[in-house]
């Protein structure tokens, strides 16, 4: 059975939402405090013409931006130095970095990755489950929806079909690539979006999607 419902009408209304295992319920009843963190940084993210019209860089400001709203309440960063032994041979292998975690809850963000990113997320909340690190996983990402938006601002081939968006993400995990972990997906929708660039500086609009374009993509 499924605890979708357990999400915010106003939080629903705005994002795209999916689950496994029943994470939204694992959110509410053993993570409280952490689950109301994660509504509120929702509640005030938006995404603006600007973002996706700034040059490429390692980091977005959209990206950015939802992880600040995490980090004043103590989500950071982290990477687990996890080791395999196999007789007195120790093996290290440090998981991924997971981009915001607190209190055995791991949130990523993939804003505008190549989308075999997806995969590492999954396999490193299996991991981090299996290891009783973590109870839950979530992923934030855009709604395939969105390249309508791009296209119209000119930058559809910084989005291309190979990058993370829903499409992509939502076969992955009904197809176990979380193993066992709770995972819960928002997806960034048009109802979020900004237009907050004078209409004479956007390019002219562009309706491709390049696949070789994606080596801009950016989180």
């Amino acid at each position: 059975m499924s605890t979708l419902h357990l999400v915010p009408e106003d939080i629903s209304s705005l994002y795209e939402t999916h689950e496994w295992r029943n994470a939204a319920g694992v959110l509410l009843t053993a993570h409280p405090k952490e689950w109301a963190e994660i509504l509120e940084a929702l509640r005030g993210f938006r995404f603006r013409a600007s973002d996706v019209l700034a040059p490429g860089k390692n980091k977005s400001d959209l990206a950015k931006g939802l992880d600040s709203a995490l980090l004043r309440h103590g989500w950071r960063e982290t990477q687990f130095q996890t080791a395999v032994k196999v007789d007195d041979v120790v093996r290290e292998s440090p998981t991924h970095k997971v981009d915001c975690y607190k209190n055995r809850v791991a949130l990523e963000v993939e804003w505008n990755n190549k989308d075999p990113f997806f995969d590492r997320d999954l396999n490193n909340f299996r991991l981090l489950f299996d290891l009783n690190v973590i109870d839950v996983g979530i992923i934030l990402t855009r709604c395939s929806e969105l390249q309508a938006i791009f296209n119209r601002l000119g930058k559809g081939k910084s989005y291309g079909n190979s990058t993370t968006h829903m499409k992509k993400l939502i076969p992955r995990i009904m197809g176990g690539g979380g193993g066992g972990c709770p995972i819960l997906v928002f997806g960034i929708g048009a109802k979020l979006f900004v237009e907050d660039v004078p209409r004479a500086e956007i390019p002219p609009p562009n309706d491709s999607t390049d696949e070789s374009d994606d080596d801009e993509s950016e989180r």
